[in-house]
């Protein structure tokens, strides 16, 4: 099934998903694959397929449930994992550009890729563009935690974040833990050294009293520590790209430390691999909760449709977990659920003494910072 035209027919419906077939390690194969393990979750789905046609007919054909869901738009490029978003931008043919286009366009209500991330960031941000009142999107994720999987943000798109981008992450952090972990009610928190209110710099406590005061501040637990991301002490997480990449990256290195010690332990003797067998149902149902395709599909949450990044080395069960994200999101309106939240925000007049403060901090030497602060309790 196969498009040569740039645009659907007039009057169809549009595609659920658009998909870079050509992004991730061992694309096009294994998104082909995700997609007809995908497609027996969502039959009625229809997945507009980018990348190369001559490629993907033949293994569309060996998988004939995907092939009855998928439609081929030809892309004539390939976004590299190290191209630099700034080339990528310049590639108007190429897969990711070509599924990015077609959402924009309003061909498809979201979009699936396990390409470049830099380069998948700089092309929604251009082409599908943030939502009114969001200043930048972010990635979230879900991650497991002892209490059951809790959702995290931002895990690297923004390094730097003020006040305004917290709360805004905390909103729409918010309706990601309702639509794909369909929680009615969930907690929020604010990453910070210490769960004191004092504790933290003035840009994190500035965001907790904003949110403290907002639609969701019923919700709002206040500051959390690290070491309740495994805890699950809250079911969102919310703190800037820089520290939520290290906590990430921390947490995954210390699973596969654990799996290592793990396999070290049962293989040392006779009698550890005795002792394997018989904990080994309990140990295949600890293997199979931790596993990372589970959590594959982190959401570039605050543009004006869903965008999920895939994991670039993922298989194809991987892969078809990050469509089943997307299909959620789309299916429950969380665009829409997300711009809601924020015009609730916008009715409390903190936020605009908020963005205030943020302007006075960015202004002001490093060592008059307080001075902000000072001046949102008097916007207040």
């Amino acid at each position: 099934m196969t498009e040569a035209a740039s645009s659907a027919p007039s009057g169809s419906a549009p595609f659920a998903l658009a998909v870079d077939a050509m992004g991730g390690d061992d694309a096009p194969a294994m998104v082909v694959a995700g997609l007809a393990l995908a497609a027996e979750r969502h039959p009625g789905a229809r997945f507009l397929l980018a990348g190369e046609e001559a490629t993907l007919k033949p293994l569309l054909a060996a998988y004939p449930r995907a092939r009855a869901v998928c439609t081929i738009r030809q892309a004539n490029e390939i976004v590299s994992g190290d191209m630099k978003p700034t080339v990528a931008l310049r590639l108007r043919s190429s897969s990711m550009r070509v599924a990015v286009d077609a959402v924009a366009n309003g061909e498809a209500m979201g979009l699936v890729s396990a390409g470049n991330t830099g380069a998948l960031m700089a092309l929604a941000k251009i082409v599908i563009k943030t939502l009114p009142g969001i200043d930048r999107p972010a990635m979230a994720a879900t991650v497991p935690s002892a209490r059951g999987d809790v959702v995290m943000l931002d895990l690297g798109a923004n390094v730097v974040c003020d006040s305004r981008n917290l709360v805004e992450f905390a909103v729409m952090g918010e309706m990601f833990a309702r639509t794909v972990l369909g929680i009615p009610e969930p907690t929020i928190g604010l990453l910070n050294v210490g769960s004191e209110e004092g504790k933290g710099d003035d840009r994190l406590r500035r965001a907790a009293d904003v949110l403290r005061a907002s639609h969701i501040g019923a919700r709002f637990q206040g500051f959390v520590e690290g070491h309740d991301i495994a805890a699950g002490t809250t079911d969102v997480i919310v703190t800037d790209g820089f520290t939520g990449n290290v906590a990430l990256k921390t947490g995954e290195g210390a699973l596969k430390l654990m799996g290592g010690l793990l396999r070290q332990v049962f293989t040392s003797s006779l009698s550890a691999k005795i002792a394997y067998l018989l904990a080994r149902t309990g140990l295949d149902r600890l293997r199979e909760w931790l596993d990372p395709r589970r959590y594959n599909g982190a959401v570039m949450v605050g543009l004006n449709s869903v965008v999920v990044k895939s994991h670039g080395g993922t298989d194809a069960l991987g892969f078809a977990h990050a469509v089943d994200v997307a299909m959620n999101m789309v299916t429950h309106g969380f665009t829409a659920g997300i711009a809601e939240g924020l015009a609730k925000l916008a009715e409390h007049e903190s936020l605009a003494a908020l963005a205030a403060a943020d302007a006075v901090e960015a202004e002001a030497p490093a060592g008059d910072a307080p001075e902000a602060s000072v001046r949102l309790a008097a916007a207040k």
